[in-house]
């Protein structure tokens, strides 16, 4: 059962560093903790408590200090290895492409719902339909921090840093080695699921030389949801783990309960921050999509397209001028609202523009956003820089004719899928 640590206050402060721009400035300390890190610490029973290391950069990165009942080493069974890497159907792309991402079927099983359309060396790129919450098994990526967009449902994701609630529009940050279940509230659940192979962090840009937020960004501090409710389960049995390492799913057995931790500090953690506390920089004429931006890694940058007022100069044109795609692919996933660049744009499509050619606003759009005072729009940009590669599974979503649809009046004739 759960150890009752309602009357520990947790605590947050301000952690301020030059040496290096991190994922976010939060320090954060929750439970019970020694008043000096790495010397003896005793439960009640006068045994230690564990002391655990997390961090993500080995040594010199974003890391926390965990204080487990017991140690978090023992394994009791290890099951045979099997495969969830997916299968690369075009490995070179130069056409502009489209997939309907709410065609993918749901599965009861979160991870066996996990779909990659998109990868490269950086990162991958994909959705989920899960109907079931994960019960019986938890869970750890060993390679990729984790951001997982919330289209659809709600629900609670427990760590052994405590739960956060989370809900349509909400992101959620999950470092890597985290180890995780998510508690969903129904069977109708869609998730767009982002696995960076680098710290996923907030632009540098928002942040002045401590750490902290600048007033022009787009979010702070009070935006960052952190985990609550440390539950420290004092158990002993046969506890699951599936460990995802190299796309290869390993099958641990413990001897312990994963969230056995009677406290932590520190500032790597999980968090969540929706996307509608992300508050849109506006101008007179047509601001460039780098206004956007929410989120970043190595090689790639994540915007998040929010209602906002259009351009205010009389003469603004409010949807965004053709451009050329030379150093990134641009990979939109539409969550919401009217799309004003687009024709026929569905919730949960993908667009995918590569890098090398020149795209912009579908026949109409640019006209049609003339005079217009404000959009609606709610949508996710991704752009890596290196190419993507497309796989097996997002063709069975594709549009055939998509890469047609700027030479067809109102976006006529697109909509026939590929076959697989």
């Amino acid at each position: 059962m759960p150890v009752d640590l309602c009357h520990i206050q947790s605590k947050v402060y301000l952690l301020f560093s030059v040496a290096k721009f991190q994922i976010m400035p939060l320090y954060r300390q929750m439970g019970i903790i020694p008043p000096k890190r790495h010397i003896v610490f005793r439960q009640p029973n006068g045994k230690l408590y564990h002391e655990e290391l997390f961090g993500t950069e080995g040594f010199s990165g974003m890391s926390s200090l965990v204080y487990h009942l017991h140690p978090p080493t023992q394994v009791k069974e290890r099951g045979e290895a099997y495969s969830v890497r997916p299968k690369i159907a075009i490995e070179d792309n130069l056409q502009a492409r489209s997939y309907l991402g709410f065609d993918l079927p749901a599965k009861d099983d979160y991870l066996e719902s996990r779909t990659v359309l998109f990868l490269n060396a950086d990162m991958t790129i994909g959705i989920a339909a899960p109907r079931k919450s994960m019960e019986d098994y938890f869970y750890k990526n060993a390679d990729a921090d984790e951001l997982i967009f919330i289209h659809r449902g709600s629900g609670t994701l427990r760590t052994m840093y405590g739960s956060i609630g989370f809900g349509y529009g909400d992101y959620l940050v999950i470092p890597r080695g985290t180890v995780y279940q998510m508690r969903f509230d129904s069977d109708d659940n869609r998730l767009q699921i982002t696995e960076s192979y680098s710290p996923v962090e907030t632009p540098a840009r928002y942040r002045n030389e401590y750490g902290q937020f600048l007033e022009h960004s787009p979010f702070c501090e009070r935006d960052f949801r952190l985990p609550q409710n440390l539950e420290t389960h004092d158990e002993t049995g046969d506890f699951l783990l599936k460990i995802k390492k190299r796309g290869l799913i390993y099958p641990y057995v413990y001897h312990t309960h994963p969230f056995d931790v009677v406290g932590w500090d520190g500032c790597s953690y999980p968090y969540a921050m929706s996307i509608f506390n992300f508050e849109p920089i506006t101008g007179r004429i047509h601001m460039p999509p780098p206004i956007h931006q929410h989120f970043q890694g190595k090689n790639f940058v994540i915007c998040s397209f929010v209602p906002r007022l259009y351009d205010y100069h009389p003469q603004a044109i409010p949807a965004p001028y053709h451009h050329s795609n030379i150093d990134s692919d641009e990979i939109l996933y539409y969550v919401d609202g009217d799309f004003m660049s687009r024709n026929d744009i569905q919730q949960g499509q993908f667009t995918l523009h590569p890098g090398g050619l020149p795209h912009g606003p579908h026949p109409g759009a640019i006209e049609r956003s003339i005079g217009k005072k404000e959009t609606n729009e709610l949508a996710v940009m991704i752009d890596p820089f290196n190419p993507v590669m497309i796989t097996e599974d997002a063709l069975r979503l594709e549009i055939g004719d998509y890469y047609h649809s700027w030479i067809k009046a109102n976006g006529q004739g697109v909509g026939a899928k590929v076959p697989a």
